[in-house]
């Protein structure tokens, strides 16, 4: 496998990831000022969008090595309720 391949099977990987972490950050600015908490934990968008992004490529990871390939929609249905948890926890929802 060239570094090539290598690098397109990787980015194809964490691709999902990105993105849900940066659509998921992006539209909790928006549309979440009911369940803002006044003190965040993590103030900037793009630490919050980091460590979503963080939590949902170690949900994939864990995906491949139960499942044995990626892509299975169980994975997807777990990182978007990972993430969902994992922004709750951030901006602090909790505590609305």
């Amino acid at each position: 496998m060239t570094f090539y391949l290598l690098a397109n099977h990787l980015l194809n990987f964490v691709l999902p990831a990105a993105a849900v972490a940066l659509l998921l950050v992006l539209s909790s600015r928006v549309f979440g000022g009911v369940f803002r908490s006044k003190t965040p934990m993590a103030a900037t968008w793009w630490a919050q969008a980091a460590i979503v992004f963080a939590v949902n490529v170690a949900v994939l990871v864990a995906g491949l090595l139960v499942f044995g390939h990626d892509g299975k929609m169980l994975t997807y249905a777990a990182m978007v309720a990972g993430a969902s948890l994992c922004q709750w926890v951030l901006t602090g929802a909790w505590k609305a």
